[in-house]
């Protein structure tokens, strides 16, 4: 996976560039390491999409969770 956006609530990557820049380092890490079509195992159910395969919020939850784990996180 890849970072496209940002969204940092009162100014906490700032925070992190300046005083913490080795968990941010590790957090690209980690985002860089999910393998995102791993987690292409959704089919969906709706109306207008129905049968297609979508990003599974749960299986992206427990790559990011095995993989700060192994970091101990």
């Amino acid at each position: 996976m890849k970072i496209v956006q940002v969204y940092s609530p009162l100014n906490g990557l700032e925070y992190l560039l300046v005083h913490k820049a080795g968990l941010w380092q590790e957090v690209q890490e980690v985002i860089r390491s999910v393998d995102g079509q791993a987690c292409r195992v959704k089919i969906s159910r709706e109306k207008t999409m129905r049968g297609r395969v979508l990003y599974s919020p749960v299986a992206m939850n427990r790559a990011f969770a095995s993989l700060l784990a192994s970091r101990q996180w």
